[in-house]
Parts: structure tokens; sequence; C-alpha cells
């Protein structure tokens, strides 16, 4: 008997590797202090950089008491308003069928549609030069809340693709 080989019948562990997606649960996110709401704190989480939180709520609560002041609304109804005028309905996803790509448009759930008009918003603030973060993200918002702005532009720019993309809209089951 060699003396490498072990002398004893070993099993090794092994493991059942999904081929799926994982199902992971979702992170539980504590509600901000001053409006009580989760999506207020997930908006400050998008905005945050290198881990500071308070600086972050200084903005989001500066952006929207100007909102709110310019408006004249509670701050809690424009953001939510907001999120409702950029969030968008349909999306296109790119499916590979048959040797082609085809892009399908696809309904959007809600989680995704608060996501994708949180990243718009903030983009949309940030690219604009010149102000305090508060007050491109003021800007941004009360221009969203009125149907307009770049966060608005870029949620028909989608809603258009998917409607030119319509034909291929019988993919989506596959």
């Amino acid at each position: 008997m060699s003396r490498f080989l072990p002398t004893t019948n070993c099993q090794l562990p092994t493991k059942k590797m999904s081929r799926g997606a994982s199902k992971t649960k979702k992170r539980e996110i504590r509600p901000d202090i001053k409006h009580d709401s989760v999506l207020l704190t997930k908006f400050m989480n998008y905005i945050m950089q290198n881990g500071k939180k308070s600086v972050a709520e200084r903005i989001v609560y500066n952006a929207l008491d100007k909102a709110a002041e310019k408006l004249k609304s509670e701050p809690m109804e424009i953001f939510d308003t907001v999120l409702r005028n950029v969030g968008p309905l349909v999306e296109v996803k790119s499916k590979r069928i048959g040797g082609a790509n085809y892009q399908v448009p696809m309904e959007v759930n809600k989680d995704r549609r608060n996501t994708l008009a949180m990243r718009w918003l903030i983009i949309a603030a940030r690219n604009t030069k010149g102000r305090p973060m508060a007050e491109k993200l003021a800007a941004e918002m009360v221009s969203a809340f009125n149907g307009e702005g770049a966060a608005i532009r870029k949620k028909e720019e989608t809603h258009k693709m998917a409607e030119a993309n319509k034909a291929f809209a019988h993919f989506a089951r596959f």
C-alpha cells in the first residue's frame, strides 16, 4: 500500500449545486427616521458614496425640503409622485432565440420600477454641473414632478424602444 493513499475508505463531501439562480432573501431595510419610509432609505443608500450615510441623508432631506418649498406640497407626496412619474412600465430585455438576439419588451415589476426610477433620477442630477448635489436633486425632482427633465426623457426613451420592438413581444413567454 502506498504511503500517499489513505488507509481508510473516506468519502469526500459532495455539494449539490443548483443550476439556476439561488433564491436569496431580500435584505431588511429600516425606514428613515424623519419620514418613516423604506423607499426613502433605499434612495439615500443609492445616493451614498464611500459609506457616508449622514452626507447622503443631508442631501436627500435638503433636496426634499427645497422641492417641497418650491412646489408647496408635502415632501413624501413629492417623492412618491416623482417615483411614479419616472418609473418605466415596460422595458426591453435581450433574448437569444434560434441563434438571433431579439429585444423583447417586458413589463417591469414594482421593485425594479422603483430601482430604475431612483437610479435615473440620481444620474440625471449628477450629470448637471455647477451646483451642490442637494440643489441639483431638488431641481430634478421638481422637473420630474412636472413631467419633464432628463429622468422623464430616459423613461420615454425606454418606452419608445419597447414600442418599436413590440413585434417580438410573443418571445416574452420563452
